[in-house]
């Protein structure tokens, strides 16, 4: 059995029955979010040897977590069982220990925590609400922190606030998207020829590295056109084996990595920009413009117009404060850097110094 579903039948069958006796007048949202292999369905016998098993988030209005979080969590543990279907219920404290904080309370000796929304929104993404987000807020997210919230499972939603709070968090809004893609064809019109370059000049091991860097850039394209966000870098490649596109990339990008020459490397590169840019063409993404496969100007390396696809997707933004931006990215696109994407107040304070 996974995790998610572990997590869910604990609380159907142990923890609601058990509030439903001790706090029955208490309105509350319970959930599985925030970290885990199991939140994304890819936990394994491995996920076992850290902080997984049956656990369980309860989210309060804050003054109800003030008069009950604390209370509730002692009296759990004089209550909880020591294991639930086969598994100690007990925490699995590397790397986090249980929750403890103004907004957050948990206990070592089981996995039941107590939260508020937005202390929990505070603790992810530097915001205590999703009311009136700006672009550059929505920028300076980490794709793998919004999927940290917005993954995962809700079991129980009394007055739907976290339902909701998830709904407006699922993907980015439209310009913000558009602005991604754009700068994702940046990323790649940068570096596309120095795989031929690096490789004309005898530098295998220099083009296998570019090509290594374009092989990520396309695979986190095919996220941006899914309208997925991409999780770190320990479940990249498996979850963008989960995308509609991975079923064409993945022969190509197979093919780049195993290639014995930068010739081959650049054309296999090139045939999967091209597959990004029809992608994007049927989803009405750069108006008419063509995506042309040939020559770098004068140079004999594969590559793409991608110079052309950026001006093309930025045409199709109308917020003109999005419009206006340097096309440089967001937060994923300028940093893979995880204490920087883990740091969701100075990802914002980075975002602003560099766009704002």
């Amino acid at each position: 059995m996974q995790g998610i579903e572990l997590s869910r039948r604990f609380y159907a069958d142990v923890v609601r029955p058990w509030m439903t006796s001790v706090a029955p007048e208490l309105p509350h949202s319970a959930a599985l979010i925030g970290f885990g292999s199991e939140l994304l369905g890819l936990d394994d016998e491995v996920s076992r040897d850290h902080n997984w098993g049956p656990r369980v988030h309860l989210f309060l209005h804050t003054d109800r977590f003030n008069d009950y979080a604390r209370r509730l969590v002692v009296e759990f543990t004089k209550v909880a069982p020591a294991s639930y279907l086969g598994e100690p219920i007990g925490w699995r404290s590397r790397p986090h220990p249980p929750a403890n904080g103004p907004e957050a309370a948990g206990a070592i000796e089981h996995g039941l925590e107590f939260h508020t929304l937005e202390a929990t929104l505070e603790r992810l993404l530097a915001v205590r609400s999703t009311d009136n987000l700006a672009p550059l807020q929505w920028l300076g997210f980490a794709e793998q922190r919004l999927l940290a919230f917005t993954g995962g499972a809700v079991f129980h939603d009394d007055d739907k606030r976290l339902t909701r709070t998830r709904t407006a968090l699922a993907y980015f809004p439209d310009d913000v998207w558009l602005y991604k893609i754009a700068c994702q064809w940046r990323r790649i019109a940068e570096e596309q020829a120095f795989v031929g370059r690096a490789g004309q000049v005898g530098d295998d091991l220099g083009s296998r590295v570019v090509a290594s860097r374009l092989v990520r850039d396309i695979m986190r394209m095919g996220f941006l056109l899914e309208r997925r966000y991409a999780p770190y870098a320990k479940w990249f490649g498996s979850a963008f084996g989960k995308l509609p596109l991975a079923e064409t990339l993945s022969p190509l990008l197979q093919r780049v990595l195993l290639a014995e020459g930068w010739q081959q490397r650049g054309e296999a590169l090139a045939s999967a920009y091209l597959a990004l840019a029809r992608r994007q063409l049927a989803d009405g993404i750069g108006g008419k413009v063509e995506p042309v496969i040939g020559p770098y100007f004068e140079r004999p390396f594969t590559t793409i117009n991608a110079g052309d696809l950026v001006e093309a997707t930025l045409k199709g933004i109308r917020d003109p404060l999005v419009k206006d931006l340097p096309v440089v990215g967001a937060l994923d696109q300028v940093s893979d850097l995880t204490p920087v994407l883990e740091d969701p107040s100075g990802s914002q304070r980075m975002i602003t110094a560099l766009l704002g």
